[in-house]
């Protein structure tokens, strides 16, 4: 019963901090005209990401922070930076270093880190290795990305439910949802930094 309540709590805990619901809006204003296929493709490319983050520092820990000379918080100012930029485009409706070349690819990258997997998500990970070990996590992991993946592999259908102007409107204001909470990352980055 503690192992269930374990993964549970940890699934509950990580499925939150990734938050995929918030980034349906975001991933169909990014994946609007593509086919089916393509979108499909981008959800998996998100989670597979996202996943490969998690599983990564589920396993090292602190471990890639200390070989590259990294703290959590430089971590955490870069990907503010990154979500500021993404807030930003979508909010304004612009695109930033729009290139034709990896413009497909863009969508699952970008939602997957660091939307899904960002700074949180990455110490939420490290949280649970320490409080739990290394499997109870490992499950949640994979619960919580088989969830997220299933949630964008039908992102198409929840945008039609709401429809094109309401995800729209969604995609601009859930935009400038991003640009605060990156501002939010990037002070707290530097707080930290500046009393290290």
């Amino acid at each position: 019963m503690d192992d269930i309540s374990g993964i549970l709590y940890s699934f509950a805990t990580l499925f939150i901090i990734l938050d995929p619901l918030l980034s349906v809006p975001i991933f169909a204003a990014m994946t609007k005209g593509q086919s089916p296929a393509e979108i499909h493709k981008q959800a998996f490319i998100a989670v597979a990401v996202a996943g490969s983050l998690m599983y990564l520092f589920l396993v090292f820990n602190r471990v890639i922070f200390d070989i590259l000379g990294l703290s959590i918080p430089s971590f955490q100012i870069a990907g503010g930076v990154l979500l500021f930029l993404l807030g930003i485009q979508e909010a304004l409706g612009i695109e930033l270093g729009h290139s034709k070349g990896h413009a497909k690819s863009a969508a699952g990258v970008v939602i997957g880190t660091p939307l899904l997997c960002g700074p949180g998500a990455i110490t939420t990970v490290m949280l649970l290795s320490k409080d739990y070990g290394f499997l109870i996590p490992f499950i949640a992991i994979t619960l919580a990305l088989i969830a997220t993946w299933v949630i964008l592999y039908y992102s198409e259908l929840i945008q039609r439910v709401l429809g094109e102007v309401v995800t729209d409107i969604m995609g601009k204001v859930l935009g400038m949802f991003l640009a605060a909470i990156a501002v939010n990352l990037i002070t707290s980055g530097i707080l930290t930094l500046a009393g290290m």
